[in-house]
């Protein structure tokens, strides 16, 4: 049977080799064609830029914008609306068409057909077949090229986080672009790719310290907070993704309306904010990990913000409350527009939550978070006192992404498997599937020391590299930490491609290795850096733990 789509970037994607129907997220085939299109224009267009650097020419901030923003676009779980797709592609055509007239005759001559092809929404479908991941013949190219534009895609998302913020650093800019035409060059080699794989790393390194300094310059460094996950009695909008800046429009806007805002998934981490803690209307937390989102949007009755991924394809009982804004889209669902710097509107959704009943009560008590970089530094002595007396014996990082296959129960049973002398290191959604167990503490010090959303994960390699100057170790990789992540989705590649950057191996990966690794390309992080899957829970801690 013939292929409608090929989509193999996420861990979800069917039977860990991809889909070719329909995609596993709820992406139609005709959609996920298109986003295959817009990253192939968004490479055209890098071409372009990358060619106009070269020849000592300014690329505008708001050209870097929109590549990142393409590419944030194409995340699993961010857009589905086909119509926004298609504007976003024509938008790209229309500005890679201005920059070309800019190149010279030589420079274009070396261009490669995506940054020449200048098609109309009428050829949008029939080209977008040709472009996909498929194209490419070589596997081990493919593998490359595609481990390289997920981890390109991850950056694009920390980037638009940092420019929502006013933030940007444009060489962070120019080598993601770059990299993004790279993928487009036949004469690159196998080991060229890997090099450029590792380079993607430096760069996330850069991108994640970038929006970090953006996120603590603007809101404060994160500090130990409990969350209230309980309701209250008033009507509720809940806000779900990671666009802080988003977060704080809204509860600006709905100070003394009466209304409360409630935190979901990714954006629980806000709280640990010392900038937020002055609205009183900033309620707690409500809910779990993304994909719970049908049976929770649900119950929460009132109005839901998506600032960016993880869209679950939502449920009739409150697709008509729920809107996206930046990068995200869905059909039917209402999109509040607003360009870096502008104040959005979101008056219609403070409207629609006053008509709404409070959110019903699905939990009670609270959650601890808060140990980003700063604050875990200044609990260094009473760290690393506890690893010089044996209370501590190993930190064990259980970062990434949660999920739906049953297969991630593993990781509540790892976490509740580990002896009571060990620590989580943790970050983005993962945490949801140990952070309501009750672990524990070490001398004060909590078994689950939470950083933040996906791309704190720099707090977690800081914490490393700041722990091997403490012990003064040679090598990271000779502190007491160990690794078995979790991945879903680019973000989660980036993160990969940043510890491996930073000299970090062992790292186990799972549920599922990726299946946009070819054979070959697994054995070079196999061999070069010692990644593996995982097994079962208790071969896991003898492996891991010892």
């Amino acid at each position: 049977m013939e292929n409608k789509m090929f989509c193999y970037q996420c861990q979800e994607t069917a039977g860990c080799s991809g889909c070719t129907m329909s995609g596993v997220c709820g992406k139609k085939p005709e959609v996920a064609n298109l986003q295959d299109l817009l990253v192939y224009v968004t490479k055209g267009l890098s071409a372009v830029t990358t060619a106009l650097r070269n020849e000592g020419k300014e690329v505008s901030e708001n050209v870097n914008h929109l590549v990142s923003v393409n590419l944030f676009t194409t995340i699993t779980n961010a857009n589905f609306d086909y119509d926004a797709i298609t504007a976003k592609v024509e938008e790209s055509l229309e500005i890679k068409e201005e920059l070309l007239a800019q190149l010279s005759d030589e420079a274009k001559a070396g261009l490669p057909e995506a940054a020449l092809w200048n098609g109309n929404k009428y050829e949008f479908d029939a080209k977008a077949k040709t472009v996909g991941v498929l194209s490419t013949e070589n596997e081990d190219i493919r593998s490359l090229r595609e481990l390289i534009t997920y981890g390109l895609k991850g950056l694009a998302a920390y980037s638009k986080h940092a420019n929502a913020l006013l933030k940007d650093n444009t060489e962070v800019d120019a080598f993601l672009q770059k990299a993004l035409a790279a993928t487009l060059d036949d004469s690159l080699s196998i080991d060229d790719l890997v090099t450029l794989t590792l380079e993607t790393g430096k760069y996330g390194v850069d991108g994640m310290a970038l929006l970090d300094e953006a996120n603590t310059s603007a809101y404060g460094n994160p500090e130990i907070t409990q969350v209230n996950i309980g309701v209250r009695n008033n009507p509720g909008i809940l806000i779900s993704g990671h666009d802080l800046k988003d977060l704080e429009m809204l509860l600006e806007q709905t100070k003394g309306t009466g209304v409360d805002v409630y935190t979901h998934s990714e954006m629980l981490p806000a709280h640990y904010y010392p900038f937020f803690k002055k609205y009183d209307n900033f309620a707690g937390n409500y809910g779990n990990a993304w994909w719970k989102q049908k049976e929770e949007f649900s119950s929460f009755n009132g109005p839901i913000l998506m600032t960016t991924n993880c869209i679950v394809p939502p449920a009739d009982s409150y697709k008509d409350r729920m809107f996206t804004t930046g990068a995200t889209g869905y059909p039917g669902c209402k999109h509040i527009d607003g360009e870096y710097g502008q104040i959005k509107d979101f008056s219609e959704i403070i409207e629609l939550a006053k008509t709404c009943q409070p959110p019903t009560e699905i939990e009670t008590g609270t959650i601890t978070g808060g140990f980003a970089h700063e604050q875990v530094f200044a609990l260094a002595d009473t760290v690393v006192e506890a690893v010089k007396s044996g209370a501590i014996k190993k930190f064990v990082v259980m970062a990434g992404c949660d999920g739906r296959a049953k297969s991630r129960s593993y990781y509540s049973e790892f976490a509740q498997a580990l002896p009571k002398d060990t620590v989580i290191l943790t970050a983005g959604c993962a945490k949801y599937k140990y952070n309501k167990l009750d672990l524990g503490d070490i001398g004060g010090i909590p078994r689950v020391l939470d950083a933040g959303q996906c791309n704190d994960s720099y707090s977690l390699a800081l914490i490393a590299l700041k722990l091997k100057e403490v012990f003064e170790l040679d090598d990271v990789n000779d502190l007491p930490i160990v690794y078995n992540i979790s991945w879903y989705e680019q973000k989660a590649v980036i993160v990969l491609l940043a510890l491996l950057y930073l000299g970090v191996k062992n790292i186990h990966l799972g549920p599922t290795l990726p299946a946009f690794l070819s054979p070959n390309v697994a054995n070079v992080l196999v061999e070069n850096f010692g990644i593996a899957g995982i097994t079962n829970v208790e071969d896991d801690i003898k492996t891991l733990i010892g």
